[in-house]
């Protein structure tokens, strides 16, 4: 088995097809099958299980598939820490919410940019579960999500702390108005969003009913709330805008309830490319949180 075998695998099992893998492997399907036939052999096991629509994993396989992820990961690390030269380059790949993505980064983006214009910087958005298990997985170099997350794989850094209100329509003037409405709308984002578990978590507390609607961009959301069709749950600096031009209005939650941090995770045994160092020292530059942490220190 060597590097060139698991590729093989990793390509026919995430397409589910020996043909397709080929192709985009570059080689011919009968080189493929050979080679899989010939691990297979040297293993004593069945990797992949042969159907009418292709193939699929065995429970070899799929035993298999996790070191295969792992050693081609760190096949790619070893290749860009040889690269290596303290110049920032190269690919990078970061994710963010994207209330993060429209609230800290549109300034960031552009500085890193201008500063290191040989890096090509690549910005994926998702929900706070989705970017965890793309870093998790090698997918992301790094993701700014809301904290703390506890994840095993992972080392986070807090670097905002952010105040969270309830945004409604005009028409809701407070919070005993929600529990007027039977048909109540949550305009939120897709399963796995951190501030549409604490909505959800906040309206149960208080007993009130509501209907989910879910929306894939943050201007749709928006959008919805000053139409009037629902409420959601927003970063504060977010709406300040809408707030003073009394398009919705804002309801300000008990600080337990408000305050959330953002982090930036990364995996611990991710070697740090120079982009990534750098591209970490900018957010640095920018976090509240260390603003107030010096703050702090200079009361005390």
């Amino acid at each position: 088995m060597d590097a060139d075998d698991l590729r093989i695998v990793d390509a026919v099992a995430r397409i589910g097809s020996m043909n397709r893998a080929a192709a985009e492997l570059n080689m011919v399907q009968s080189n493929v099958t050979s080679r899989i036939r010939l691990l297979e052999e040297e293993l004593g096991v069945q990797l992949f299980v042969r159907h009418s629509r292709g193939v699929e994993p065995s429970e070899a396989g799929r035993r298999l598939l996790p070191y295969v992820e792992q050693i081609l990961a760190l096949f790619q690390q070893a290749i860009t820490a040889v690269k290596e030269d303290g110049t920032p380059k190269g690919k990078l790949r970061i994710g963010t919410t994207e209330t993060i993505a429209g609230l800290r980064l549109p300034t960031l983006v552009v500085q890193y940019a201008q500063e290191y214009p040989r890096v090509e910087l690549a910005i994926v958005t998702g929900t706070t579960t989705s970017l965890i298990n793309q870093v998790a997985e090698h997918e992301l170099e790094g993701a700014f999500v809301a904290g703390p997350i506890h994840h095993q794989e992972l080392r986070e850094e807090p670097l905002f702390l952010e105040e969270l209100v309830l945004v409604s329509p005009l028409f809701v003037r407070n919070f005993n108005d929600l529990a007027k409405f039977p048909n109540l709308k949550v305009i939120v984002f897709q399963q796995g969003c951190s501030y549409r578990q604490r909505l959800v978590s906040i309206l149960d507390g208080l007993g009130i009913h509501y209907m989910v609607m879910e929306f894939a961009s943050l201007d749709a959301i928006i959008t919805c709330i000053t139409a009037g069709v629902g409420i959601t749950l927003l970063p504060k600096m977010l709406v300040d805008r809408l707030w003073i031009d009394q398009s919705v209005t804002v309801h300000e939650l008990p600080v337990d309830q408000a305050q959330v941090e953002t982090v930036f995770v990364r995996r611990h045994d991710r070697y740090p490319t120079s982009a990534l160092n750098a591209f970490l020292r900018m957010s640095r530059q920018i976090s509240n949180i260390a603003t107030l942490d010096r703050q702090l220190e200079a009361i005390d």
